[in-house]
């Protein structure tokens, strides 16, 4: 091989293997579940679009005037509604189609205690 040929070839090998250690040593820190808090992490991806807002009618969080009348209804309503849809502003699932059913309890729960 020529000299001029062999200094890429160093430089990328050089590069990957740099890159490499970079990676292996900027990984995230493992999630603390014993800190994650049931039906939050559901409630920041699909909820908090119109539930922060109160779009459409959505109770918002931390209004626990209105939270206080849907509790009332209790919670299976509460889930049966969100798991069929509430016209006019409530997609059937909240949008969430993969979320299980516990999940789209946990969120429920999850905008009750904090809108008391």
């Amino acid at each position: 091989m020529y000299p001029h040929r062999v200094l890429p070839a160093i430089l990328a090998a050089l590069c990957i293997i740099l890159l490499a250690s970079l990676q292996s040593g900027c990984s995230p820190a493992p999630a603390d579940s014993s800190r994650e808090i049931p039906g939050e992490k559901t409630y920041q991806r699909f909820c908090f679009s119109c539930h922060q807002a109160g779009i459409n009618g959505a109770p918002r969080l931390g209004d626990a005037a209105a939270w206080a009348e849907l509790s009332a209804k209790g919670k299976q309503a509460l889930l049966q509604g969100v798991i069929q849809g509430i016209p006019p502003g409530m997609p059937r699932k909240g949008m969430c189609i993969q979320c299980s059913d516990q999940e789209l309890e946990d969120a429920i729960d999850y905008m009750i205690t904090h809108s008391q």
